[in-house]
């Protein structure tokens, strides 16, 4: 306390002028200080060449930084199938730029695991367009198998580890789709097979053995789809004059389905075997 009355009177008792141009003298003092402490604070005309790290691993390049006179952070990561975990893609700033030391460098590294995502309902697309949604999405086109079908080239089936997948599964990014396409309409020409009075299942594989497709199923009320007989077929056997009907590889039949066995058509004519 006395210490303090003894400064104030040592102030008090001089002239103002002189504590006026003290206090000048003090600020600019200080100001002066403070302007030369920034090179030193800030590091002012000390730059650096940023190294390159794109490619090696997060501790390599931490390393290489911190050595540097840099800082790191990481920014951001993405899932890169061709790359190696952890291993970075991006910096910024980039390589050989000149910079202030201890700036923080931010990297983009390679994620360690895929992340996960829905798969989408491509069947119907073409195989371009399905092939490029599949990129698009991070995943890899497997092997392609051609089936019987109109649709040329188009997808009848997509298939994640050899059975078919539902779109919206999560899967992980980087896996292997594969396609089932169709072949489009064959050269050979056969005679429409009979198929009213068979057990819709039995039509069904014989059909598909001669690559023919079934169709609409018309089934009204009918539990036991399998085990159902064929009453009607499009297209038919035979045409308005009776001479037999021909079909493709590749082509669709209709048909409609009751739970009792026809009567068996009466034409006895007999075709070229299918």
């Amino acid at each position: 306390m006395r210490g303090i009355i003894i400064m104030f009177k040592f102030i008090t008792h001089r002239p103002l002028w002189l504590n006026i141009l003290t206090g000048i003298l003090l600020t600019v003092a200080i100001l002066f200080i403070f302007i030369f402490s920034l090179n030193w604070i800030t590091h002012h005309a000390e730059s650096r060449t940023v190294p390159s790290v794109t490619g090696k691993s997060f501790d390599e390049a931490k390393k290489i930084m911190e050595k540097a006179g840099f800082d790191v952070e990481i920014q951001d990561s993405i899932y890169v199938d061709t790359v190696k975990p952890l291993k970075v893609l991006k910096q910024v700033p980039e390589a050989d730029e000149l910079v202030k030391v201890n700036r923080t460098v931010y990297l983009t590294i390679n994620r360690a695991v895929p992340p996960m995502i829905e798969m989408p309902n491509l069947v119907g697309f073409s195989f371009r367009s399905a092939e490029m949604e599949i990129k698009n999405m991070g995943l890899r086109v497997g092997d392609t198998i051609y089936q019987s079908n109109f649709a040329k080239n188009a997808v009848l089936e997509q298939r994640y580890k050899g059975s078919i997948i539902i779109p919206g599964t999560k899967i992980r990014m980087g896996s292997t789709i594969s396609f089932v396409l169709g072949s489009g309409v064959g050269n050979e020409k056969f005679v429409v097979p009979q198929l009213i009075g068979m057990r819709y299942c039995d039509a069904k594989a014989m059909m598909e053995s001669h690559g023919l497709i079934i169709g609409s199923v018309m089934a009204s009320e009918i539990a036991d789809t399998c085990n159902a007989y064929i009453y009607k077929q499009n297209p038919e056997r035979f045409d308005e004059e009776k001479k037999f009907q021909y079909i493709r590889t590749g082509q669709t039949m209709d048909v409609w389905l009751q739970a009792e066995k026809p009567v068996s058509d009466s034409t006895t004519a007999t075709p070229p075997d299918l």
